[in-house]
């Protein structure tokens, strides 16, 4: 009946030692990053350090926090201090899902917002605008087709009728949705001037 026990002291004391030997193994591992950059974003900035680029999600003026959505919500405060550029109101004021550029610093383990730069509309030569009329004509005798470039959630939410789906993010991989007629006109579309 000894040998039993003893056999299973031993195995007991094998285990806990292969434990104590994997665990620093484990706390080696690098803790996955939260994304910086969403991914709308990437087709023109690069991911910087210190800097998180996506939308503005809700604000806290009493808290003076608000979110970052870059893929994963961020949390970041602000203060006086904090510059804000292409936004003419309080950084409180802001509407949900403007874009932004956040330049930060870290202190204790919380993020502090240095400056906010809100993503200005595109401008678009007036050649390479189409009216409605314009685009309803296009439209009807088969010469333009309507491609809308928000995410597939938001199409399938309600999208201009004969429009296909191309999210602007995945633009490459999806080339092959396009007319193999290169003279057809393309309409692009989006949830508004960015």
């Amino acid at each position: 009946m000894k040998r039993p026990s003893v056999f299973l002291k031993g195995l007991l004391a094998f285990t806990a030692g292969a434990v104590l030997f994997a665990a620093p193994a484990f706390a080696q591992q690098p803790v996955p990053q939260k994304p910086t950059l969403l991914k709308p974003c990437s087709q023109c900035h690069p991911a910087a350090d210190k800097v998180l680029r996506g939308m503005i999600g809700s604000i806290s003026g009493k808290a003076e926090t608000f979110a970052v959505n870059t893929g994963a919500i961020w949390t970041v405060k602000f203060d006086d201090d904090t510059k804000l550029s292409g936004w003419a109101q309080p950084l409180a004021k802001m509407p949900k899902e403007k874009e932004i550029a956040v330049t930060y610093v870290e202190k204790n383990g919380e993020l502090y917002a240095k400056a906010v730069s809100v993503k200005q509309p595109a401008v678009v030569p007036p050649d390479k605008l189409v009216s409605t009329s314009q685009m309803i004509d296009l439209v009807q005798k088969g010469s333009a087709l309507i491609v809308d470039s928000r995410p597939a959630s938001r199409f399938y939410e309600g999208a201009i009728p004969g429009a296909i789906n191309i999210y602007d993010a995945d633009f490459d991989k999806h080339i092959d949705k396009l007319p193999a007629d290169k003279n057809k006109t393309l309409v692009f579309y989006c949830a508004g001037p960015t």
